[in-house]
């Protein structure tokens, strides 16, 4: 059964959102919040780099960019190493820890997104950061952070790299549960979506399990599509807003078609195998395709999902020879895909809804989806909440 939508104004202090504007995506509940949040445990930080403007100067700015950061459970990830696994749909892009991910299928660091030239200070400010927290650290142990990236270089002074290890720290340590920054926050400061302002997105859904609900939480950084491609809830809103060219009016310019990338994060309490999480990466395809998603020749399109279960965590300090723990039988795990492809297709469409027009280097200006014209068009196509 779906949450019911009321198109009421956002709260206080917090952007817009797809359902504040009456469109529902998908059949299955969200969670409280509709946000990665939702899965007990997760917390969620940004650190958001915004100064100067005017004229390209590599090193001084203007800088559009941040980092987010996703701690999987409320405890230490190096201690406490959960479930995990990483998919690539198209791989012109990085994420950082995949081999070791791909080969004992477990997480053991929080997870960082950023820009592309700024991978490597995050990732170092992460060993710093864990160095702070693990005794031990670098002596007995090593750890591999998992940092992603995409390219935000049409507005921000990305060669610059203007994320230090003091934003990484700050995102790190001010990471929280409960509602989730979106839009023009973080790593998705200086992100484009389908030629539309883009950045972080988050939603949910719940499933049951007998008489247990559990959750699936998704965060994506959006910097992806043409204009055209834009789908929503099945109604080609791309076309209807700038038709079928292959360039289109963006601020007074004319940007031409690009493809970009995207980072998927897919979090769950549902006790699964680093398998069964291989295959929640592979239906967060399938829900980026659901937006339009075409996952172009230099698209870098990476997913990484992982399991907090409690059950399934390992504790980095055990000595027993053998491991216990459960999982979902894979012929229940129907409803869990289902909820995983709504729940990616909607966080790309909430950061598109609570992005801001944005101005950046060289007075590249990046408008904002225009909410008034979705709506019109989601109305002619009898997919917008009659309350709405």
């Amino acid at each position: 059964m779906v949450n019911p939508t009321v198109p009421n104004a956002p709260e206080s202090g917090q952007r817009p959102r797809l359902r504040h504007l009456g469109i529902e995506i998908g059949t299955l509940p969200t969670g409280p919040l509709n946000a990665i949040t939702d899965v007990p445990g997760i917390r969620v930080g940004h650190a958001t780099v915004v100064h100067g403007e005017g004229a390209l100067r590599v090193g001084k700015g203007p800088a559009r960019t941040g980092v987010t950061a996703i701690h999987p459970h409320e405890g230490s990830a190096f201690a406490w190493k959960v479930p995990a696994a990483i998919g690539v749909l198209n791989g012109s892009g990085e994420i950082t820890g995949r081999s070791q991910v791909d080969e004992y299928g477990l997480l053991e660091s929080p997870i960082l997104l950023t820009n592309t030239h700024s991978v490597g200070a995050a990732h170092r400010a992460c060993v710093e950061w864990l160095g702070r927290q693990e005794p031990g650290l670098g002596m007995d142990t090593f750890v591999i952070p998992v940092v992603a990236e995409t390219f935000d270089g049409y507005l921000n002074d990305t060669s610059g790299q203007h994320v230090t290890r003091e934003h990484v720290w700050a995102a790190l340590d001010g990471a929280s549960g409960g509602p989730v920054a979106e839009g023009n926050v973080g790593g998705g400061t200086g992100m484009l979506l389908f030629g539309f302002k883009g950045g972080i997105g988050t939603a949910s859904r719940t499933v049951q399990v007998e008489d247990a609900t559990y959750t699936i939480g998704v965060l994506v950084q959006g910097n992806f599509g043409r204009a055209p491609q834009l789908l929503v809830d099945g109604v080609p809103v791309g076309r209807a807003l700038v038709g079928d060219s292959e360039e289109w009016p963006v601020g007074g310019e004319t940007l031409s078609a690009r493809e970009g990338s995207v980072i998927v994060v897919i979090g769950t309490d549902l006790p699964l195998t680093d398998r069964q999480l291989g295959r929640l990466c592979r239906r967060g395809m399938l829900g980026l395709s659901r937006v339009g998603a075409a996952a172009g020749h230099t698209s870098g399109d990476l997913l990484i999902a992982f399991s907090n279960a409690r059950e399934n965590r390992v504790d980095r300090t055990a000595e027993t020879p053998f491991l216990s723990g459960r999982h979902l039988a894979d012929d229940r795990i129907n409803p869990v895909f289902q909820a995983t492809i709504e729940a990616t297709a909607e966080a790309v469409l909430n950061a598109m809804i609570a992005a801001e027009t944005m101005t950046g280097r060289d007075g590249h200006t990046v408008q904002a989806l225009p909410h008034d014209r979705l709506r019109e068009v989601m109305r002619a196509h009898g997919r917008l909440h009659p309350g709405a």
